[in-house]
């Protein structure tokens, strides 16, 4: 069992809770693991939280000095104590050699993931910590399981367009490479990855402009030249098969396109 948490959290627990002794929290997290949701369930976790909190603060006080505030990481600490007092079973022994890896793996995940990789602005990081902070603090809070943007929102005295912000500053705090995946690969070791989403220079832009300046050269073509330009040109015919379509022969075909060609260009290059 871990032994650098100082001292068991019941030793500085509210005694009020009736969480003072090693046998009535086994009893609650008992009684916890087999009370379906609602405000009792919700009172008891409660009562959890302010028992063992002690213990999350300790450990984020580790890892402090790394460039995160502290009370930054007393709130995510707080985070993974909730989710640690959620997913324990009882059945599996006591709660301390749980709850203290899953408290660290969040404080963990929150310098891996949440460190900011580019230049913010500073309201976006300041947003951050509000939406942060009120989201933590609604979920610790009975009858508030998942806050939404509305519920942040309210808390925060922020509109919800603010509060997206912030949550979505909350996902961008390191750029990800070209080559990560580009959303669910089903499974698959070789997937779509960010780089296959990125647009291309598209040549044929380059053809616009020339194409609109011979339009009107070619509307003034005869029938059967306009016909020979678009059949080599637009459907890729070669110069034989145009020439067995249109009863002539490959050669005159041959010298009916370098005479057309060298009218639009003329047409085009001096239009007077």
């Amino acid at each position: 069992m871990p032994t650098d948490v100082v001292a068991r959290p019941y030793a500085s627990a509210d005694r009020a809770s009736g969480l003072a002794t090693p046998d009535a929290v086994t009893a609650a997290f008992v009684r916890f693991a087999a009370l379906d949701d609602g405000p009792v369930k919700e009172r008891l976790q409660e009562e959890l939280m302010r028992a063992w909190l002690p213990m999350a603060h300790r450990l984020a006080a580790r890892f402090r000095d790394r460039g995160e505030s502290h009370e930054d990481l007393r709130q995510v600490a707080a985070l993974g104590l909730l989710k640690a007092i959620r997913r324990f079973d009882p059945a599996r022994g006591p709660f301390e050699p749980f709850a203290i890896p899953t408290i660290r793996g969040e404080i963990r995940r929150h310098f891996r993931d949440r460190t900011w990789g580019v230049r913010v602005p500073r309201r976006i990081q300041e947003l951050r910590n509000q939406v942060r902070a009120a989201y933590v603090e609604l979920a610790l809070t009975p009858g508030s399981p998942c806050p939404t943007v509305a519920d942040v929102a309210r808390h925060t005295g922020l509109c919800e367009d603010e509060v997206r912000d912030g949550m979505e500053a909350l996902e961008s705090y390191r750029a990800l490479s070209l080559d990560a995946p580009n959303g669910d690969t089903g499974g698959e070791a070789e997937g779509p990855r960010l780089a296959d989403a990125l647009g291309e220079p598209d040549h044929a832009f380059d053809l616009v402009v020339d194409r609109e300046s011979v339009k009107e050269a070619v509307r003034r073509l005869p029938s059967r030249e306009r016909a020979i330009l678009y059949l080599r040109f637009f459907e890729d015919w070669s110069q034989s098969r145009i020439a067995d379509r249109m009863g002539i022969s490959q050669m005159h075909v041959s010298r009916l396109l370098s005479r057309t060609c060298a009218r639009i260009r003329q047409e085009t290059l001096d239009p007077s």
